[in-house]
């Protein structure tokens, strides 16, 4: 693949207008997806449908202009960067819509999934520090990861198959075995986490493929929605925000704090790429990031493509049912807890592969930069711009709010400079010292103001819902 990279770069390098002439392909799709609705629109007769084909074709003809507005404004470097992490949020938007619009799920964790995400990438992709290996950490590291995991195994055992012992005596020793384990694994754990503190740093990685990293990331997303879910599942919805976003804040802070697991604070860097990074004169910038930008262009496809005809599948109406009245759907014989499990895994997994495609791009992973407003608000609010329970305006509000987002600082900050300077020009008024930098903080309110404007004029998002009609 670097060898296909280097001759592209050679080819884009010996022609002044091929770099340029990419780059502005970028809002081809956008573009594409306007002319089918202007398609649609031939064909449709009926005036509602026809009223709404319009407004998705002009949608799209909008975005695909602020996406040439944005690549202009930034250059080109810049803008494929806006891309890459636009679709690195389409993603993670995907599994939120999933879970809350397909079945109303509230959850406030998702920096949570991400961040694990962005964990199983640097775990299973960073290369293998022999000097922890070579360790008597790591046996001992190994010794207490044993004893969780059968204790984990013992008691599911008396869950699964301990109904002879009585519900009070397998409670009480299923406690006994959580207990005994987890005393038994933190005896082992806390001399070892020392031990790799003050000798390797951490425990780096194994060194394969970034792709596998990915898959492992959603892996471990899924793993803890499972466990999060098992235990907060029949909470409703404001309960359940609730306790999801006590359980981000404590992943978040054991990845913050463990230091021999992720290096905490310190931070791990560079991460690897699924494609060639950029290599001086062999591979620029612009090809770098088209490479990586078309990797997650085809995840969202793969995502969108499955996500969609799960929809329209009977499953999808089932699932819709128990969001609309899950007492209905449950006096019909359907397992709603372990359907609205199953979502919320789902939904999690997918949330944690567009993290680890997050931090992958970025090259860093942080776990102090995971916040709150950053990657769990910001991604609610691409859901509710899109419109909850459509892939289509999941995708369309992801790149809209990024979009917003990203320039609206530094637009914020020309401006304020300006009357700045006209207001001394003009009235002799002096600024405030830090008048520019508090427009940074703009972009918080014209998010605000998105989410209003959207809320009132279009309460169900852009592209709201709209369940495959049945004939």
């Amino acid at each position: 693949m670097r060898d296909l990279f280097i001759a592209v770069n050679a080819f884009f390098a010996s022609s002044p207008f091929a770099a340029a002439i990419l780059v502005s392909l970028i809002a081809i799709p956008a573009l594409l997806l306007a002319l089918f609705y202007f398609r649609k629109l031939r064909a449709t007769q009926d005036p509602e449908d026809r009223k709404r084909l319009q407004i998705d074709a002009a949608l799209f003809l909008g975005l695909a202009i602020v996406i040439e507005l944005v690549l202009g404004y930034l250059g080109a470097a810049a803008g494929l960067g806006f891309i890459a992490i636009a679709a690195c949020h389409a993603l993670i938007a995907l599994g939120l819509t999933m879970q809350w619009g397909y079945a109303g799920l509230f959850n406030a964790g998702v920096l949570g999934f991400t961040s694990l995400g962005a964990f199983g990438l640097v775990f299973t992709s960073m290369p293998v520090k022999e000097e922890f290996w070579r360790s008597d950490a790591a046996p001992m590291l190994g010794g207490a990861l044993a004893i969780a995991v059968g204790a984990g195994v013992l008691t599911w055992l008396l869950a699964r198959f301990g109904d002879g012992l009585g519900r009070r005596a397998r409670g009480w020793a299923q406690a006994i075995v959580i207990i005994a384990g987890a005393v038994l694994s933190l005896q082992l754990l806390a001399p070892a986490s020392e031990a790799i503190e003050a000798g390797p740093g951490y425990i780096g990685g194994l060194g394969l493929p970034p792709l596998l990293g990915w898959l492992v990331g959603g892996l471990l997303a899924a793993a803890a929605a499972y466990g999060i879910g098992k235990a907060c599942l029949g909470l409703r919805s404001d309960y359940l925000a609730i306790a999801t976003l006590g359980a981000a804040e404590i992943i978040r802070a054991v990845l913050k704090n463990e230091d021999w697991l992720t290096r905490g604070t310190l931070t791990v860097s560079p991460l690897p790429w699924p494609t060639p990074k950029q290599d001086g004169l062999l591979i620029s910038a612009e090809l770098a990031r088209i490479g990586y930008s078309i990797v997650i262009a085809l995840l969202i496809a793969l995502y969108y493509l499955a996500l969609t005809r799960a929809y329209k599948a009977p499953w999808g109406r089932m699932i819709r049912a128990i969001r609309d009245d899950e007492d209905a759907a449950s006096a019909m014989g359907k397992d709603v807890d372990g359907r609205r499990l199953q979502i919320f895994v789902l939904g999690s997994a997918i949330m944690g592969v567009g993290g680890a495609a997050l931090a992958g791009y970025s090259g860093t992973f942080d776990p102090t930069a995971y916040q709150p407003l950053n990657n769990t608000f910001i991604i609610w609010v691409m859901v509710i711009v899109g419109g909850a329970g459509n892939n289509i305006g999941a995708i369309f509000g992801a790149v809209l709010v990024y979009a917003i987002w990203s320039n609206s600082g530094a637009l914020a900050t020309a401006l304020f400079e300006q009357i700045a300077a006209y207001g001394k020009l003009w009235f002799d008024w002096d600024a405030p010292r830090d008048f520019a930098t508090r427009a940074i903080q703009m972009r918080v309110f014209l998010l605000g103001l998105v989410i209003v404007l959207v809320l009132r004029f279009a309460p169900r998002g852009l592209f709201p819902e709209r369940p495959p009609r049945i004939d």
